[in-house]
């Protein structure tokens, strides 16, 4: 039997403000979408706390025995500086700024974006679609909009009208906003823009001729609208109609209740069962900004190349940290939040360092059922991390009577107990054991320095052929090395 049938879930519904059970669409599998960070500029860490939540999320479905689809979208296109109908894209700005194609921007953070999440140790997604990739679906998308006359064209650009969907559907569903307030909160158009209403936005938009990223569609050669990127990947890979749709606090509007809207004047159905949002993060109490300088990027934590924090912190540390909040709660990074959480997060590993080395005795003392299924208790209510740490800081003094001979435990107990413990806390909640990691680092050093041993001796001996095949295999493995007065170094790429 599946886990999921004996482990209920309750999830919070934004679209709702409750919790609600969770019941796929379909018995066994889970649709879930997530919004992507668009690729201008390095992942922040407000990012990593978000995708962090999802994979969590991710990895306890996946742990209940569901079969997941989880899509994560890259936006490479088409999201305006602020957010709004007008201005410039963030992706052709920063282009212009740094003199380069959009899509080297695009790749350079793209490849940032990845590399920071692998070393926070996040499981990849099952899809990961691109804005640019997918133009000709948004294009076909809007033309449906367009025949079912809440989309109207003006002078190249193409633009959903609130007012006109509103009139059989509700602009505001998941947000709470009345639209006859917005309207009236809003200033009057004054003739400069194409729009008939002030909260209308923008489907596709005509390129300015400055504009580099540009496609030809019916109306004009353009771009589209930041909203309606998400819609075309979402339902393309999930069907018009999914499970979960999850994203930062600060998306649910404008960005997804315009999605909903697209959505249902496109299909006449409501597309998402479940709206998930994680909050935000701020930093030493106040909202991190560049603009500011009250701001940390994820790898500066990690190097300690930084002038916040008093040393450099792990990733498993990091994400110990993160996960010691719900992922609706705000939470402050600062120095001592961290160095607390370095500290719980290394007396966690030491008493798994324990674990193996427990002995069965002919029964057990503490009921190691119930613990397990509070563990259990606090994921199915709303994926509650706090929790569930707290559980297994239980489960440490536990091992620690268990060790001092203070309690006993059945052979049949310590099995089950060893791989729980050791599923939620690498499984579910993704962390890593430092010290494993730091003795791979310290073997896989051993092995090139060995290496490079062998390719100076070849160099010595005039076996060139060898000397470049090592340093070719070694290249491949991505290990660069680097010849300097004071010898022969490498770097991982």
């Amino acid at each position: 039997m599946p886990l999921y049938t004996s482990q209920p879930l309750k999830i919070y519904n934004s679209l709702s403000g409750e919790k609600e059970d969770f019941k796929p669409i379909h018995d066994g599998n889970v649709g879930m979408y997530v919004c992507g960070p668009t690729v201008y500029s390095n992942v922040h860490l407000g990012n990593v706390r978000t995708f962090m939540s999802f994979d969590v999320i991710f990895r306890y479905f996946l742990h209940l025995d569901y079969k997941v689809r989880y899509v994560r979208n890259i936006t490479d296109v088409g999201h305006i500086v602020d957010d709004v109908d007008e201005g410039e894209d963030k992706i052709a700005k920063k282009a212009r700024l740094e003199q380069l194609e959009p899509m080297e921007v695009v790749q350079r953070y793209t490849v940032d974006f990845h590399n920071i999440l692998k070393a926070f140790n996040f499981l990849p997604p099952s899809i990961e679609p691109t804005a640019t990739g997918h133009i000709i679906e948004q294009i076909e998308i809007i033309k449906k909009i367009i025949d079912k006359g809440i989309a109207y064209v003006a002078n190249g650009s193409v633009y959903f009208d609130v007012v006109k969907y509103n009139e059989t559907n509700n602009y505001g569903i998941l947000s709470g906003r009345n639209i006859d307030d917005m309207l009236a909160n809003t200033r009057d158009l004054d003739g400069q823009s194409d729009k008939r209403n002030p909260q209308d936005f923008a489907l596709w938009k005509k390129a300015e001729p400055e504009h580099i990223m540009r496609w030809p569609s019916p109306w004009s050669d353009g771009f589209p609208g930041w909203h309606l990127e998400c819609t075309a990947m979402s339902t393309k890979y999930l069907g018009n109609h999914f499970d979960i749709h999850g994203g930062g606090m600060d998306l649910k509007f404008p960005h997804h209740e315009c999605e909903i809207a697209q959505n249902e004047a496109c299909t006449g159905q409501a597309p998402v069962n479940y709206w998930m949002h994680a909050n935000m993060l701020t930093l030493n109490g106040k909202k991190m900004a560049k603009s500011t300088g009250n701001n940390i990027l994820p790898g500066e934590i990690l190097s300690g190349d930084n002038t916040i924090l008093s040393k450099p912190f792990s990733a498993s540390v990091t994400r110990f940290f993160m996960l010691q909040a719900h992922y609706r709660s705000i939470l402050d990074f600062s120095d001592d939040a961290i160095v607390a959480a370095e500290k719980g997060y290394k007396r966690l590993m030491e008493a798994l360092d324990a674990l193996p080395n427990l002995t069965a005795g002919a029964s057990s003392s503490i009921d190691f059922a119930a613990w397990k299924q509070l563990c259990y208790d606090a994921m199915n209510d709303d994926f509650n991390t706090p929790i569930l740490i707290a559980q297994l800081f239980e489960a440490v003094r536990y091992i620690n009577l268990l060790k001092d001979g203070k309690e006993t435990i059945s052979a049949n107990d310590l099995a089950d107990f060893q791989t729980a413990v050791k599923a939620f806390v690498f499984d579910v909640l993704g962390l890593n054991d430092d010290k494993a990691a730091d003795a791979d680092s310290d073997k896989l050093e051993g092995v090139v320095n060995m290496l490079i041993g062998m390719r100076n001796q070849a160099r010595a001996d005039k076996n060139f052929a060898l000397s470049d095949q090592i340093r070719d295999q070694l290249i491949a493995l991505g290990i660069q090395l680097k010849d300097g007065k004071e010898g022969t170094t490498f770097s991982i790429q």
